[in-house]
């Protein structure tokens, strides 16, 4: 095979692994848990894998939209812990209105990180890491520094309630994929999303809102994080923004990446993010039960990361 035949062979063999590997990595690794993790393949056991997966899928969904656009955003773990200490405390008008408080809690933390970044022009990985850094401790500071039972009956059955044996929280997920995955596809928005995110001074040339489809994506980035931070408190019944959301961010860009969507943007792919998420939590679930510690797991996740972001970066090379 001469060189002028090679490359093109190579730059083939590079794309299918950047757009189809997370697939075949969750399907070798199902196939691992079949002959390695006892009781597998049970429904309370995929269910369990399921709930688990779900606050990680959330946060990816909005982080594939950040990163579609050459951003990141470090901040979602900090907007979960201030969702978990600001629901018990309105709790006493009614779940809806505590949800509600929220979710507005969550879109004004990416208010902030996205008139930072689109109109001030900081970077992003700055401007999400002042609200890693601050938004823990302002949670704390609302909890007042105290873990909160959560009594409310409603929220009780949305963090534990199912429909036919599946989770509500499992079904709130898959129904935000969906809607998330209709947005990047079939809406104008989307469009200009990775228009943005390809080249954003052409995209400002051709007329397109880039400021306010930056401000928008982390607007809805924050949305998602407080509402993966409600169903994560539901489930456990209690507020714990000390821990709750904590190095989150690390899954879910892991998730982003292994599922196609290049840290360079300018592409999103949400139905390999929806694979990354089951893959990060299967990785996680199979070394915990079969006794490799949790550090582990994440070391296993930085090490998926930098393989991941070595294929995008051969892939764009050989382009």
């Amino acid at each position: 095979m001469t060189t002028a035949t090679a490359a093109p062979a190579r730059s083939s063999t590079i794309g299918l692994v950047r757009d189809y590997g997370v697939y075949f990595a969750l399907g070798l690794l199902f196939l691992v848990n079949l002959v390695l993790t006892d009781n597998f393949l049970t429904a309370d056991n995929l269910r369990t894998q399921a709930v688990q997966m779900v606050p990680t899928l959330i946060i990816a969904l909005g982080m594939a939209l950040v990163i579609g656009t050459k951003g990141v955003d470090l901040s979602v773990g900090s907007v979960m812990a201030i969702t978990s200490a600001l629901l018990p405390l309105y709790l006493g008008y009614g779940a809806g209105l505590s949800v509600g408080v929220c979710l507005l809690a969550g879109a004004a933390a990416g208010l902030v990180s996205g008139y930072l970044v689109a109109f001030v022009g900081v970077q992003p990985i700055v401007a999400t890491l002042a609200l890693l850094v601050g938004g823990r401790g302002l949670a704390l500071v609302i909890a007042g520094g105290q873990l909160k039972d959560i009594r409310n009956p409603e929220l009780r059955e949305l963090g534990s309630g199912s429909v036919l044996g599946v989770p509500y929280t499992v079904l709130i997920a898959a129904l935000l994929a969906v809607l998330v995955g209709l947005l990047v596809a079939r809406t104008t928005f989307g469009r200009q999303l990775v228009a943005v995110g390809g080249n954003p001074k052409a995209a400002a040339f051709a007329g397109l809102p880039v400021k306010r489809v930056l401000l928008t994506v982390y607007v809805i980035s924050g949305v998602l994080a407080a509402i993966a931070g409600v169903l994560a408190t539901s489930r456990l019944a209690a507020s714990d923004p000390s821990r709750l959301g904590e190095l989150i961010e690390l899954a879910a860009i892991t998730a982003v990446v292994v599922g196609g969507t290049p840290l360079t943007g300018g592409r999103v792919r949400i139905l390999g993010t929806v694979a990354g998420a089951a893959l990060m939590q299967l990785i996680t679930a199979t070394l915990i039960k079969n006794d490799v510690s949790a550090s582990l797991a994440q070391m296993a996740q930085a090490l998926i990361i930098a393989a991941a972001v070595l294929v995008q970066r051969e892939g764009n090379g050989s382009r």
